[in-house]
């Protein structure tokens, strides 16, 4: 008797597992939520969020740490791949416009416990992202004030544990700036978006042309340093440098997810969703490759190691102090900018796993105003303990392997959804070119720059995997929504 009782459990477990939910669904229980974004506020958003802490943070602490010179070819390798799931992206959002992106998406092609496992790797990167974000803007901020002879006291300056910090108290304080503005709605944060977008990619080309008079050629020979092992055991040039900076910054990419996320808020979003998508990512992808080409022929790629503020300090030790303190302050403001993205996607994910029970339905809930701040306030909350905790450098690959396992699962779902366009999910707009060989290419990529993440980040990936099937087969499994 026990055990049937017990085969009967697990049967009903999986049939829950892969139970596939309705797209019409979705679409009423997204119906409360005010479609105001259009096509520039979809660009402002992902661009925001893709040009962000890491374009300001990261060419220097992957050249120093792993790539040198080469550290273009690692945010030139990222993007191929990052454009290949771009692609997967645009037609599941063109075909399902609903908050959540990848969670929700997945949910409808595959079943709800595959939506699951894929949102719950998301809500990691974006626990962590906003923390990543804020650490990035509080390193800016505080190098900005050092230029003038300011210093915040260690104590309040990084994370526990680390360098004799406390608390980063300039990260929480921009954490719940953002989020009180998020709280009044995303048309206003939307316009302040678009604002601060724009005043961050002129601060960049500006930094882009004074570098250039800087540059000493000989600071990109060799242009793929020798290989060597870190003392920590990761690889410093050569190819295997070059692999592991692209698992480093791949993070850089992950924007567009953001834009997917508040797909359930877009006006016209068969066409707003894959020109937001795919516009954005190309922007970035130029920005990023010239900044990086810029920053290591002005300094031996050495000086950035440990530097959480490098394009500051090259400006200010090539003699333009005055050009790199405006700069850095528009990078400072400007990171409002990902943070405004990455907390509002995030809460998207909470409130849909609320809607649809996965997690406590307060979640779901939204206010008057059609604004889920139950699930913003959670986000703000846990986004100030971790960026509190880890330092800078880590988060970034923890962020990393989160959206890359969303990744995997969006790219393998074309697979799934091309059977049922034009029978229960609408015909997209857009659709994946080179089908069916361009979505295995985006898996296959996905999975090789996965591999190239360090030990411990998979470690804590799999944890929070582990965390994630308990969640679900305690909670979610018994509570989700039909």
């Amino acid at each position: 008797m026990l055990l049937f009782k017990e085969v009967k459990l697990l049967h009903n477990f999986i049939k829950n597992f892969i139970k596939k939910e309705n797209p019409a669904i979705y679409e009423d229980k997204d119906s409360h939520l005010t479609r105001t974004l259009v096509v520039k506020d979809f660009l402002a958003l992902g661009v925001g969020t893709i040009v962000s802490t890491s374009i300001f943070t990261l060419p220097g602490v992957v050249a120093a740490q792993h790539a040198g010179p080469a550290v273009v070819l690692s945010f030139l390798a990222a993007a191929v791949v990052a454009g290949l799931v771009a692609f997967a992206y645009a037609e599941m959002a063109s075909a399902m416009p609903f908050a959540g992106s990848a969670y929700s998406w997945i949910n409808v092609i595959l079943g709800k416990g595959f939506g699951w496992v894929a949102g719950w790797a998301l809500l990691a990167e974006y626990f962590i992202a906003v923390a990543f974000v804020a650490s990035g803007l509080s390193a800016n901020f505080r190098g900005l004030l050092s230029s003038i002879g300011i210093q915040i006291p260690k104590q309040l300056a990084n994370p526990l544990g680390t360098n004799g910090g406390i608390i980063d108290i300039t990260a929480l304080i921009v954490v719940i700036a953002v989020a009180l503005l998020l709280a009044h709605g995303t048309t206003g944060a939307a316009r302040i978006e678009n604002a601060l977008v724009v005043l961050k990619v002129v601060a960049i080309l500006v930094f882009i042309i004074v570098g250039l008079s800087a540059i000493h050629i000989q600071n990109y020979l060799p242009f793929i340093p020798k290989y060597h092992t870190n003392p920590d055991g990761t690889s410093f040039g050569g190819w295997k440098g070059i692999y592991s900076g692209i698992s480093m910054i791949f993070l850089s990419y992950i924007g567009f997810d953001s834009i997917a996320a508040n797909a359930g808020e877009a006006k016209n979003p068969e066409k707003t969703m894959p020109r937001g998508i795919l516009g954005s990512l190309i922007i970035a992808v130029i920005l990023f490759i010239a900044v990086s080409l810029v920053l290591v022929g002005m300094f031996h790629y050495t000086n950035y190691a440990n530097n959480a503020e490098p394009v500051g300090w090259a400006l200010r030790h090539a003699g333009h102090g005055v050009i790199a303190g405006v700069i850095q302050a528009i990078a400072v403001i400007g990171m409002f900018t990902a943070l405004i993205g990455m907390m509002m996607a995030g809460s998207r994910l909470l409130y849909s796993f609320g809607r649809d029970g996965m997690l406590p339905k307060w979640l779901g809930q939204v206010n008057p105003k059609g604004l889920p701040n139950h699930a913003l306030s959670l986000l703000t909350i846990i986004g100030i303990i971790i960026g509190s905790m880890f330092p800078f450098a880590f988060l970034a690959q923890l962020i990393s392997a989160g959206t890359l396992i969303a990744f995997m699962f969006v790219s393998l779902g074309i697979y799934v959804l091309r059977p049922r366009e034009g029978k229960d999910i609408a015909i997209p707009s857009f659709k994946m070119p080179l089908y069916p060989v361009l979505p295995a290419l985006a898996f296959l990529g996905s999975l090789a720059v996965f591999w190239g993440l360090d030990a411990q980040a998979k470690l804590y990936s799999l944890v929070w995997f582990i965390i994630g099937i308990i969640v679900y087969t305690f909670y979610g499994a018994r509570h989700t929504t039909d």
